[in-house]
């Protein structure tokens, strides 16, 4: 329909037009400048040392959990509420996948549900070498605490930042790597920049930083430092693992790069429009997003809660009538250890009660840039007829 709004999408100007034209009239649109100029851009926004851009966050993911050495007879536990990408990272590698429950406020990984998992696993021997926070909607976890942790109880830390490039944490760049290993980024078009397809892993430590680099074009250097015999010469080069191709091309980074330019007015915009639906819906029998105070979030989502004793439908009545009415909501996640593949592996319903809770009662509404004062009231004018 063509007054449909949809719950996110991409924001293209001609700025970010010219950027892609320029490329392809360049003699580079694989691997060539525009890349190292968008890792660039995003480690210098974030304060990190090094970036290295790839073809999705799903591949970020993967090969991060790799320079871990996350592998075969090893644990990761991460959010049951997420994409299904921030557990699989872990079985592509080999290894054992486990959750860690939500917290009831932020919908992020919950600290104390952390701590009392990991006293338990240490006595019985399966504490995690990886763990992977997901920083929701663009809100970062309680990341000094996880710090923490990961120091008393020895394992690696992968930020999950899909949603929160932009966001602050302690008043720092989500993305800095104070408190983490390595940190993830996503560049679908419905997150707040976008190349298309892409994906980023941040890291503050260089022997991580050359082997991402290895890893994500088939585990090859071109580097003589780096070559276990010596070069035979210009041409040469040697594998040194077993890696994939997860490159990015310049077409994607010179888009990347140009969005950049634009992630404060993105980020700014989107914290506007989050605080007009606070005032909008503050009065519906909705539980609204809570922002812990350590935290600046970067808005990629906004979810509500249904209050469902005191509303008289279903939660899939709601869904379905704002989505009849042309509002593309959506539901941010299904937690992953009810999906089928995660139930054969042998979780099951009751294992995660905050994150099924929180499912049986989310919807994530409208918000991207592009979303206007006007299309927020019809939104809000709708929910209220459909919940009262």
């Amino acid at each position: 329909m063509s007054n449909y709004i949809p719950y996110g999408r991409q924001d293209i100007n001609q700025a970010d037009i010219d950027a892609v034209v320029e490329v392809l009239r360049s003699d580079w649109i694989t691997q060539g400048p525009s890349i190292e100029r968008f890792e660039k851009s995003v480690a210098n926004y974030c304060g990190t040392k090094y970036a290295v851009a790839v073809s999705s966050a799903t591949a970020a993911l993967h090969i991060a959990c790799l320079v871990a050495n996350l592998g075969t007879g090893d644990i990761l536990w991460t959010s049951p509420n997420t994409f299904v990408a921030s557990a699989n990272c872990g079985l592509y590698c080999g290894a054992k996948v486990d959750f860690v429950d939500i917290d009831a406020n932020t919908y992020n990984l919950s600290i104390e549900e952390l701590e009392n998992k990991l006293v338990l696993a240490d006595t019985k021997g399966y504490l995690p070498k990886v763990v992977i926070p997901v920083h929701f909607a663009g809100q970062s976890c309680e990341m000094d605490k996880i710090y923490t942790l990961s120091k008393q109880y020895n394992f690696k830390i992968i930020e999950d930042a899909s949603h929160a490039i932009g966001g602050k944490y302690q008043g720092k760049p989500v993305g800095c790597c104070e408190f983490s290993d390595l940190t993830v980024f996503s560049f679908h078009p419905v997150k707040i920049i976008t190349t298309g397809e892409g994906g980023m892993v941040l890291t503050n430590q260089e022997e991580l930083y050359q082997k991402l680099i290895r890893l994500r074009s088939h585990g090859i250097t071109r580097n003589p430092d780096l070559m276990p015999s010596e070069s035979h010469g210009a041409w040469y080069y040697q594998q040194l693992e077993l890696g994939f191709n997860y490159r990015i091309t310049d077409i994607q980074a010179a888009l990347g790069v140009s969005q950049m330019n634009r992630l404060d007015e993105f980020v700014k915009h989107r914290r506007f429009l989050a605080n007009r639906y606070h005032e909008l819906l503050k009065d519906l029998p909705l539980i609204l997003p809570w922002q812990h105070p350590d935290t600046n979030s970067s808005w990629h989502l906004y979810v509500i809660r249904l209050k469902v004793d005191k509303i008289n439908k279903s939660h899939r009545q709601i869904f379905e009538e704002l989505r009849q009415s042309g509002i593309g909501v959506n539901l941010h996640y299904i937690p992953v250890h009810t999906q089928p593949y995660y139930q054969q592996l042998g979780f099951k319903q009751g294992d995660f009660i905050n994150s099924e809770k929180y499912y049986q009662e989310a919807i994530s509404l409208p918000l991207y840039y592009g979303l206007t004062e006007a299309n927020q009231n019809m939104i809000a004018k709708k929910i209220l007829e459909i919940l009262i």
